[in-house]
């Protein structure tokens, strides 16, 4: 649902997710040119691409944020779907389902693209992070989109620096292709078009829902199961606890979410009853 820019209490929030990001963004600085990360440039490519896009929709479409914010992130909800889809299909080709979902293919390797895709989705959800705290896109003390942009940043990244679980989060991006539905309504409805009875409406609910259950609900839950099944077969270290606490707060905000989305739901089908 459409974030509402955060009032006059939220300067405590900005400061904390600003801090958070300037941390992060020195972090990754210093791996790519201290420690000869080069590999890591598909951050900062992937930072520099979404702000280019922006900029771009500022200056060719509309300058309100709220709608910048949004098309930007349904470019890179279609973008990331596509790459995850090309991972997998890549690895299927090559070595078909076998030992696909074993522990040590999903720990210990990264299927062909997978580094750099999640690197590029790593340099966007900064971009984004940076973008809700300019435009104040965001409301509550404890944002739950900021939130979930700080969990994914601190993931992604220990995952990028230490090479592990690439492939676990690839299979969790793709919670993406609900996102872009996500994003596609609130185009829609800042499009003006509201109509509940339209055909292509409903159609986008539908999608929306199913792509909801199946490729967020589903697919975290089915990650965070592996994750705990396969919890003996994690090396003693911080992979595993920063995986199930990554998966917990998805989790947890999917649930959030889901309650958003069926209010959203409710909120159009009523206005339409009273319109007819």
């Amino acid at each position: 649902m459409p974030p509402r820019r955060a009032g006059a209490g939220g300067g405590d929030t900005t400061a904390f997710f600003a801090a958070t990001l300037v941390l992060w963004a020195v972090s990754v600085g210093f791996e790519i040119g201290a420690r000869g990360r080069r590999e890591l440039a598909a951050v900062a490519a992937g930072f520099a691409f979404f702000q280019a896009a922006n900029t771009a929709v500022r200056a060719a479409v509309s300058r309100d944020p709220l709608f910048v914010n949004t098309a930007v992130s349904l470019l890179h909800s279609s973008l990331t779907s596509a790459s995850v889809v090309f991972v997998l299909l890549c690895r299927w080709r090559k070595k078909g389902l076998e030992n696909m979902f074993e522990h040590e293919e999903l720990v210990g390797s990264s299927w062909v693209g997978a580094y750099s895709a999640l690197c590029f989705s790593c340099g966007y959800f900064a971009y984004d992070q940076l973008d809700m705290l300019r435009y104040r896109l965001y409301s509550g003390w404890i944002p739950g989109i900021l939130m979930h942009h700080l969990i994914l940043l601190i993931c992604f990244t220990l995952a990028l620096y230490r090479n592990v679980t690439i492939n676990y989060l690839i299979l969790s991006l793709v919670c993406e292709m609900h996102s872009i539905f996500l994003h596609i309504r609130k185009v829609r409805r800042m499009a003006g078009f509201r109509d509940f009875n339209r055909k292509m409406v409903k159609l986008e609910w539908i999608l929306n829902w199913s792509t909801f259950l199946t490729a967020r609900v589903i697919c975290h839950i089915l990650i965070t199961y592996k994750l705990i099944t396969d919890a003996h077969k994690f090396d003693k270290g911080i992979e595993l606890p920063l995986a199930l606490f990554g998966m917990a707060g998805m989790n947890v905000l999917n649930i959030s979410l889901g309650l958003d989305l069926f209010k959203a739901f409710a909120r159009e089908r009523n206005q339409q009853v009273h319109q007819d």
